[in-house]
């Protein structure tokens, strides 16, 4: 269905059981990995691939770091994925699904437009494309 979000209509998707799937497997990977004080592994991510495989990943972070969403990716990618179906962010201090922020947004563009992105907004859970999540993106010319 259609959804508007500061003056702009999305498509937006209803989500699946395998989405849900894919939120417990975010939520697994966060718990386990969980460190506030030392390394500050916050976030857990989930990639579903379009064959159903699934990777995960936890944010690092030194001097420059890595959002867990980035990790889950280059997880996918070490492993020979390429086609990407939907992708999850979790809060570890509270469970919460994340918005992507605006980097990850940008590199979503670059490798997975067509990968939906679980959101939750003040009307629940959805999906959307990840194209929708940052219009007018920057491409690169190669």
């Amino acid at each position: 269905y259609n959804y508007k979000l500061k003056g702009v209509w999305l498509i937006v998707e209803e989500l699946n059981m395998l989405d849900f799937e894919l939120i417990k497997k975010a939520k697994e990977v966060i718990k386990k990995n969980y460190d506030g004080l030392k390394f500050n592994h916050t976030v857990g991510s989930a990639l579903r691939c379009k064959d159903g495989s699934v990777y995960v990943g936890v944010n690092v972070y030194s001097i420059h770091g890595a959002c867990a969403e980035q990790v889950a990716l280059g997880n996918a990618i070490t492993n020979g994925k390429r086609e990407f179906d939907t992708i999850v962010a979790i809060n570890g201090e509270n469970g919460e699904i994340m918005p992507p922020c605006g980097n990850c947004r940008q590199i979503f563009s670059d490798y997975m437009p067509h990968c939906s992105v679980i959101i939750k907004d003040g009307n629940g859970l959805k999906k959307i494309k990840a194209s929708e999540l940052i219009p007018y993106s920057y491409h690169a010319q190669y």
